[in-house]
């Protein structure tokens, strides 16, 4: 994935999770990306600070509400299974 690609990506995801609220991703000129809110009456807000495409995709998912990953007995099973025993003095 291109870098550009990867944060609009990103930010798409957001504004599916989002609901009425819709944000837009620009750009420097030195590569660096950062969040704009577009509000309803046409302004808008810058949401974070400059980062690089790491930190921005980050903080984009860190952002609004986050999906509920859908869970199987299987996967309970295997999770249950990662669990670091005590180990016996």
């Amino acid at each position: 994935m291109s870098r550009s690609t990867r944060a609009a990506a990103a930010v798409a995801r957001l504004n599916e999770r989002s609901g009425a609220l819709h944000y837009l991703m620009t750009k420097t000129g030195n590569d660096l990306f950062y969040l704009i809110l577009q509000k309803e009456d046409g302004s808008e807000e810058q949401v974070t600070q400059p980062a690089d495409q790491d930190e921005f995709v980050r903080q984009v998912k860190a952002m609004g509400p986050q999906e509920v990953r859908r869970m199987t007995k299987n996967d309970v099973a295997f999770e249950k299974q990662l669990v670091k025993k005590p180990v016996a003095e």
